[in-house]
């Protein structure tokens, strides 16, 4: 491995190694003692890493190349997944390491799919663990590192943009390490925002303090067996669903908000796509389910929050839509194939790239009806964005490429042509629950553990967009280096 590689690995190791410290005091403080030392040992391994790391590197190179960036960022999901996992099975809250991995990885890819079908059981120190993987998930591990080590000034582009891929992705700054920080003190910023708000409509601080962690990571996991439904709270559920919203758009844009660049804000279309997408699903489910639940304002109430959390991928819970109507679930399943916008903790394909695409399919019209007509693809009102097509066609392309391999996998280890399917995409996606046995009301626990595994590896594809992995899980099997240093 390189230097500059050992460089990063000594930081990343370190801020997993802090952010184990929070269920630790949870531990203590709740009188879990017996969780302490699960806690203690990663966390002691963690650094004691780094440090070993760091002597490694002392005096090195700083170059980190494209090939770098990749290894860095595949491996550093992996080893986070792995070590994440470490509590949740040495606690015994898990009966298997596999399990404890799958929880694992599920929770830092913010996709919030379950082993558990008893989170009420847990201690309170893994449910905090848990749901504050949704937290590090959302931001990234690797812009954490970003934000906080200027030492990554030099590369840092690389691993961001190694993180997340696709079409209009750049820096609201001119410094990538500031951007880092721009952006990570907005999400501190909502995260508190969202506790007092939950706090203050009825949910104890430790329930408000880990739902906003998985609300704004978009992740999903939650400390009651019924999710938000359990509250039976309108208040906590419309807080919710305002946040998953907001967690869903593009936090650069929440940056030139405050920056006082509200036109740009406004004229995103990324964002006005969302919000067409979300009021579109929001009323054609609505009436379907008006008769169902006795009015149209119960209706609105229970379908805004199941819209909400599945265009964002947040997977949380108020009603169980497998019950519902098959039109008001065609709404949601095809909501699965859409996720949040660009630069959000939301997965999926992103908005953006079906804008692109739309945009594309309605230019091949016009060039039909007008041939010599000179046409382009505008976006945010600047043109000559049909460079981006091919780039996103190749996108979807592998993306439902890999969601039929995951499907296939789901099939052979026995799941239904519903559940294989549904559950490929939301592994894909990073949504969470499916449909079918997979539903908002069960688990997947009770899946064989080689798919427990295949869907540990769709959740990392999923939520690197794809490439990091694929190249980084490529490049493994070949035992070829994506650097000369790795």
């Amino acid at each position: 491995m390189s230097i500059p590689m050992l460089r990063v690995f000594s930081y990343l190791l370190a801020i997993v190694g802090a952010a184990l410290l929070p269920p630790l005091a949870a531990a203590l403080a709740y009188g879990e003692r017996g969780c302490a030392v699960p806690f203690a040992v990663p966390v002691t391994a963690s650094w004691a890493a780094a440090l070993a790391c760091r002597m490694m590197v002392r005096g090195g190179g700083r170059t980190l190349d494209a090939g770098g960036a990749f290894a860095v960022v595949g491996g550093a999901w992996v080893a986070t997944g792995l070590l994440g996992a470490l509590p949740l099975w040495m606690s015994g809250a898990y009966p298997s390491f596999t399990d404890a991995v799958f929880e694992s990885v599920s929770g830092f890819t913010t996709t919030g799919a379950s082993v558990i079908g008893d989170v009420e059981s847990l201690p309170r120190c893994v449910n905090l663990w848990r749901c504050e993987t949704h937290w590090l998930g959302g931001i990234g591990v690797v812009a954490l590192a970003v934000a906080l080590m200027p030492i990554l000034g030099i590369g840092g582009f690389r691993l961001i943009k190694a993180e997340t891929s696709g079409p209009e992705k750049g820096k609201v700054t001119s410094r990538i390490a500031d951007t880092a920080k721009a952006l990570l003190l907005i999400y501190f910023g909502l995260t508190a925002l969202q506790t007092v708000l939950l706090r203050v409509a009825g949910m104890g601080w430790f329930d408000a303090v880990c739902h906003a962690f998985s609300t704004l990571g978009t992740g999903g996991f939650s400390t009651r067996n019924a999710s938000v439904g359990a509250f039976a709270s309108a208040p906590v559920e419309w807080i919710c669903v305002v946040f998953m919203l907001v967690a869903s758009v593009n936090f650069a844009l929440y940056y030139r908000l405050l920056t006082g660049r509200a036109r740009e804000f406004l004229h995103d279309s990324e964002l006005r796509a969302f919000v067409c997408i979300v009021a579109v699903s929001v009323a054609v489910a609505t009436c379907v389910e008006a008769g169902d639940f006795g009015s149209v304002q119960v209706a609105f109430r229970y379908v805004a929050f199941q819209v909400a959390s599945v265009i964002s991928t947040t997977g949380f819970m108020t009603a169980d839509y497998a019950v519902w109507r098959p039109a008001a679930q065609v709404v949601l399943f095809a909501l699965f194939f859409v996720g949040g916008c660009s630069g959000s903790t939301a997965g999926g394909v992103k908005v953006v790239r079906w804008t692109i695409l739309a945009k594309q399919l309605r230019n091949e019209f016009r060039r039909l009806l007008h041939p010599h007509e000179v046409v382009t693809i505008r976006l945010n009102g600047v043109p000559g964005r049909e460079t981006f097509v091919p780039s996103v066609a190749a996108f979807v392309f592998v993306y439902f490429l890999l969601v039929l391999a995951t499907a296939f996998a789901g099939a052979v280890a026995g799941l239904g042509l519903e559940e294989a399917v549904s559950a490929a995409l939301s592994m894909v996606g990073n949504i969470g629950p499916a449909f079918g046995a997979m539903g908002p009301a069960a688990n997947y626990g009770a899946l064989p553990c080689a798919l427990k595994w295949w869907y540990a590896f769709a959740m990392l594809a999923g939520r690197l967009e794809l490439y990091t992995m694929l190249v980084f899980a490529g490049s493994a099997l070949v035992k070829k280096p994506l650097n000369r240093g790795f």
